[in-house]
């Protein structure tokens, strides 16, 4: 079937309105009007285009100008050219609205699916096989291993910031028609790609961290399938609620540098005892456990280096000694030495992880 053929499926009627409304000057009824607004929704639905078919109303608005009997007069063959293009503003008017009623509607039921797919692939709520069946319609072969990153900044983000617009158009223009599956989630920028294509996450991470003006990005570990996409998710949000509660200030966390920590508190009742036991007498220090703990803190960060600690804490080196014999009095553990000192900073760890001692265990 040519495009003329498919134009005129969508013309009919079209110069039967003209002739009638050109004989009698009025403008084209209700019915007339959504008769045309059905056949542009129509058109919409089956993808044909817009221009070729506004074409199509000209010309056939052209071939029954030139159709129509003329009276001998000036003014009346005016009056019936204002007519003739009066009805074809409305008809193509409202051919046209109707053409873009159905495009929103579909626009928003593949924004719908689009979302829908997406909390099921990453909340794994679906059947696995009909999940993979889905994700080619959008760019993603579920058989094999893919990494999730997820990039937090310092406001909610959805599918229409221009924050996520601008992040997505960098990553088209650099990878074009790859499979990478971009959206946002919770008011977080997320980022699908297989996982032997880490240059996409790290090229993600560097846009994410720019246009969220230093915002913290995560990358779970590559897994295979539809739930290897959950898992891998879930490994990034682990890693940046890691960092909010050690106050880990580092642009981007893997979550496969991270894997120590979930170890640690698996047993949580376990680490509870152990920050309990060993930071419980802090407690007893003038001014409460805080200052001290801060003080463990920094010295750990800073490789047990007293005066980059000292510096962190901006303390002098003596002040600092000063503390330490503190906390070696209180818990009988001393940071200096290497036998107390894994006890000591596992301990801490810990009562960063488990909110000590703002949190009561």
């Amino acid at each position: 079937m040519t495009q003329q053929d498919i134009s005129g499926e969508y013309l009919d009627g079209y110069a039967e309105i003209l002739t009638r409304v050109s004989a009698t000057g009025r403008r084209l009824s209700r019915d007339e009007l959504e008769s045309r607004r059905a056949l542009g929704e129509r058109a919409a639905e089956r993808g044909c285009g817009l221009r070729q078919l506004v074409i199509g109303h000209l010309a056939t608005t052209r071939e029954v100008w030139s159709a129509l009997p003329t009276s001998g007069g000036a003014p009346g063959a005016r009056a019936t050219a204002e007519t003739v293009l009066a009805a074809t503003e409305q008809a193509v008017d409202a051919f046209a609205e109707g053409y873009e009623r159905a495009q929103r509607l579909a626009v928003r039921q593949e924004e719908a699916a689009r979302r829908e797919f997406i909390d099921d692939l990453l909340y794994g709520r679906s059947d696995l096989g009909r999940l993979a069946e889905r994700a080619e319609r959008f760019g993603l072969r579920l058989a094999r291993a893919h990494a999730v990153a997820v990039a937090a900044g310092p406001e909610p983000y959805d599918d229409t910031h221009p924050v996520m617009r601008r992040v997505e158009s960098a990553l088209h223009v650099r990878f074009g028609e790859r499979q990478i599956l971009l959206t946002t989630k919770d008011g977080r920028l997320i980022c699908v790609a297989p996982g032997d294509q880490d240059d996409v996450l790290r090229y993600f991470t560097k846009q994410a961290h720019t246009a969220t003006e230093g915002g913290q990005v995560a990358i779970g570990r590559a897994h295979p399938g539809a739930g290897g996409v959950v898992h891998s998710y879930e490994e990034a949000l682990g890693a940046l609620d890691l960092a909010g509660r050690m106050g880990l200030e580092a642009p981007v966390l893997r979550a496969a540098d991270l894997l120590v920590f979930p170890v640690l508190t698996r047993d949580r009742q376990a680490m509870a005892d152990l920050v309990r036991s060993t930071l419980g007498p802090l407690r007893q220090a003038r001014g409460g456990a805080e200052p001290l703990l801060e003080t463990l803190t920094a010295y750990f960060d800073s490789g047990c280096v007293a005066a980059e600690a000292a510096r962190r804490l901006c303390l002098s080196v003596r002040a600092l000694t000063y503390r330490l014999e503190r906390i070696h009095r209180y818990t009988g553990s001393d940071p200096a030495d290497p036998m107390h000192r894994y006890t000591l900073q596992t301990a801490v760890i810990g009562a960063r992880l488990l909110d000590w001692p703002a949190q009561e265990l």
